[in-house]
């Protein structure tokens, strides 16, 4: 089955511009694809925001990403998805979120994050095979390993999904790591400062009600975690 195409990276990273740059602590920013990349291989839900009638609008999306694009998907009758696929612009985001920052002072309190906006159009998708392929990227973006398990789906379930493209051109990650940075003088106060790490941790898998008798627990659900990129700017 042919993968969706993408077009070869041309350089190591994103070239900045005027959407993109990072005006408050650009030291943050990060332009590099493999960064970049990286979250949104570890992310599990992308923020869809566009213009809709003059009205802003987000909305949460599973995705996947192959190469350099996006693929998003639902129902062709969807309103929001009709409008993207009629080519408005979009900025999609998503947001990792690694600790609390708890500094000395309220003012300073923060969190550390790794996070990546992308700006462009959605075009649909109107070749099957890559329709298909997108579709079985999103089940595995999701649970490495599912693909093998579950039944396919099938060509009227693949012509009844609208599969939109969104190519990764404008782009950049915003990373906030290591600990609370205070005022000078609030460093001699006895206030506890630091960072409460977090993370997704899954939980024990509960069978399903109607599971087929002497059905076992698949490894990749049993263990389950997501890939782990790392940034460590402030």
């Amino acid at each position: 089955m042919r993968a969706p195409e993408t077009p070869p990276a041309e350089s190591p990273r994103y070239e900045p511009n005027a959407r993109t740059r990072l005006r408050r602590r650009p030291q943050r920013g990060h332009f590099e694809r493999a960064t970049i990349h990286a979250i949104l291989d570890e992310a599990l839900v992308c923020h869809v925001g566009f213009a809709d009638a003059g009205h802003p609008v987000v909305i949460p999306m599973t995705y996947a990403r192959v190469g350099d694009a996006l693929y998003l998907h639902g129902a062709p009758r969807n309103r929001m998805l009709g409008l993207l696929e009629s080519g408005v612009p979009v900025c999609v985001t998503v947001t990792l979120l690694d600790g609390l920052v708890l500094a000395r002072s309220a003012f300073h309190q923060s969190m550390n994050y790794r996070a990546v906006m992308l700006f462009g159009r959605a075009t649909a998708v109107t070749d099957p095979a890559e329709s298909e392929a997108a579709l079985r990227a999103v089940v595995e973006h999701v649970i490495p390993g599912r693909l093998a398990d579950v039944r396919p789906p099938s060509r009227e379930e693949v012509a009844g999904t609208l599969v939109l493209r969104f190519p990764i051109e404008e782009a950049s990650a915003k990373i906030r790591g290591g600990g609370p940075l205070d005022d000078e003088a609030d460093y001699a106060l006895e206030t506890w400062a630091g960072v409460v790490p977090l993370r997704l941790v899954a939980g024990t898998p509960e069978p399903d009600a109607r599971l087929a008798p002497g059905a076992k627990v698949p490894a990749y659900a049993e263990r389950y975690e997501r890939p782990r990129s790392k940034g460590d700017a402030r």
